[in-house]
């Protein structure tokens, strides 16, 4: 049963750390039904999102470019 979390769990799942608030995980039926009695996590009805950089891999900045080269300073 795909859930989606609304409270970030501290410890481990299977030897990983649970996912953050926000995000969601499959999980056996009976698991998510514990979570969402506790109100930790709400059933995710929604298609998973497609990311375009893996979601172990964090997102980096790119600096704008200056159109027109280099600024000088105006005398």
């Amino acid at each position: 049963m795909r859930v989606r979390m609304k409270a970030t769990l501290s410890g481990t799942r299977d030897g990983k750390d649970w996912p953050p608030k926000g995000s969601t995980v499959d999980l056996p039926a009976d698991e998510a039904q514990h979570l969402l009695a506790a109100g930790l996590a709400a059933e995710d009805d929604e298609p998973a999102e497609e990311h375009a950089v893996p979601e172990n891999e964090p997102e980096t900045a790119v600096p704008a470019r200056r159109k027109g080269g280099p600024r000088t300073a105006r005398k």
